[in-house]
């Protein structure tokens, strides 16, 4: 399948801004490569075409402009062999750790050598989103290891909206028994088992193709993940909060910082009685309710 590539060096120090804007705008076929080493950061689009890319980028350039973000250099513009949009995303992910836990790409298998005690999830996120280098992931993933060593690993888990896979596959790790996962997008779905085949945990979590609606509808956990944007969040927040059990805990991701008390007041007119607490990393935020028993 040939593809288009559209790429634009942006200056470094705005590459959070730019992200920040393919988010709140859904633009999930575009993203921001950031290299530290060298200081210089791109933006790029993945297209079906030359002209998809062209109107895309009609629409990004005026928002980039309005926040102020003047790209370095002219566009670049490429068709994409098969070979080479499939394994762009390699580039972007490297292995990190949290506690006990390590996530690594597969790719390092032979290489990365794991410390004495700890565990690993070896991960091929494919175009599904969820590696554990963007912030919102590490938010969720931060949380779920935090609420595994205060109530341990006794109770279900629901992955809303699971990317990869990496959500649901680190609970699955961590010892939970019973962790089910689902994504409106069937490649998430399928690299998301591809990914617990990997691991040796197929028999330990389901995944399904499901929206926030159908998936969640009849189901209950004792932890609910959702690391989607929030708009999403705040149009699905009674499903969400309908699938929390008692004594249960919703963790809310894919919050840019400043939207974080916008999101944070619509969740909390529906759950008076719950607690709830947030923390910021980098340019985004998380949010955690707990039901009353």
């Amino acid at each position: 399948m040939a593809l288009f590539e559209f790429k634009i060096e942006v200056p470094a120090s705005s590459a959070e801004a730019v992200e920040a804007i393919l988010v709140e705008h859904g633009l999930e076929n575009w993203s921001v490569f950031d290299d530290v080493i060298v200081q210089r950061a791109w933006l790029i689009g993945i297209c079906a075409d030359e002209h998809e890319a062209q109107v895309q980028w009609g629409v990004l350039a005026p928002l980039l402009s309005a926040a102020g973000i003047k790209p370095v250099a002219a566009p670049e513009r490429r068709a994409l062999l098969d070979s080479d949009w499939r394994d762009s995303y390699k580039a972007h992910f490297h292995a990190w750790q949290f506690d006990r836990l390590h996530w690594v790409p597969e790719w390092e298998r032979d290489t990365f050598v794991l410390p004495p005690g700890d565990v690993v999830l070896w991960l091929d996120p494919g175009l599904a989103f969820g590696t554990g280098n963007h912030e919102t992931t590490r938010l969720c993933v931060e949380r779920l290891v935090t609420l595994a060593e205060e109530h341990g690993t006794g109770g279900r888990v629901i992955d809303a909206g699971c990317g990869s896979g990496i959500l649901a596959l680190s609970a699955a790790l961590l010892g939970f028994r019973d962790v089910a996962g689902f994504d409106n997008d069937p490649e998430a779905v399928r690299v998301s088992e591809e990914n617990a085949v990997r691991n040796g945990l197929a028999s330990r979590v389901q995944f399904i193709a499901a929206d926030l609606v159908t998936g969640l509808a009849g189901r209950s956990a004792d932890i609910v993940l959702a690391n989607i944007q929030a708009d999403v969040l705040m149009r699905f927040a009674r499903e969400l909060i309908a699938a929390v059990a008692p004594d249960g805990t919703l963790v809310l991701s894919g919050i840019l910082a400043p939207e974080n008390a916008l999101v944070r007041e619509a969740f909390e007119r529906l759950t008076p009685k719950w607690t709830v607490n947030a923390r910021v990393m980098g340019e985004w935020s998380d949010i955690v309710l707990t039901r009353p028993a």
